[in-house]
């Protein structure tokens, strides 16, 4: 046996410090969770004649056409814009909540939580 005795029981070496630190990341967590649901992400394309924008909850929040962008002869055209800004303004939504969450778990050790991960 280790020096100091058995420290173990039901949880394994989970303490109450280890506790204590998963529910302060769970709040930080829903806080940033909150925060990134209000912010919005924007992507122009066809050199600003299309922009996009959404929110954290990947909801397209307005779009914007300039009136040149509207040919009637190449519908298909003003589509895929449309498309393209839609897409990169969600693909900025979901790198930025990539990287909050990166910043709350990179320095948690789950190798520490006594091989429950």
């Amino acid at each position: 046996m280790a020096k100091g005795g058995y420290r173990g029981g039901p949880m394994g070496g989970i303490n109450a410090n280890m506790i204590k630190q998963a529910q302060k990341m769970q709040q930080d967590m829903l806080k940033m969770q909150e925060e990134m649901e209000n912010k919005t992400y924007d992507a122009t394309v066809g050199g600003g004649m299309v922009k996009a924008v959404v929110n954290g909850k990947h909801t397209v929040v307005s779009m914007e056409i300039k009136p040149e962008a509207v040919d009637p002869e190449d519908v298909e055209m003003l589509q895929d814009m449309i498309v393209a800004a839609v897409n990169e303004a969600m693909r900025k939504a979901e790198a930025e909540a990539n990287a909050s969450m990166s910043k709350l778990t990179g320095s948690l050790n789950l190798g520490s939580l006594g091989g429950l991960f």
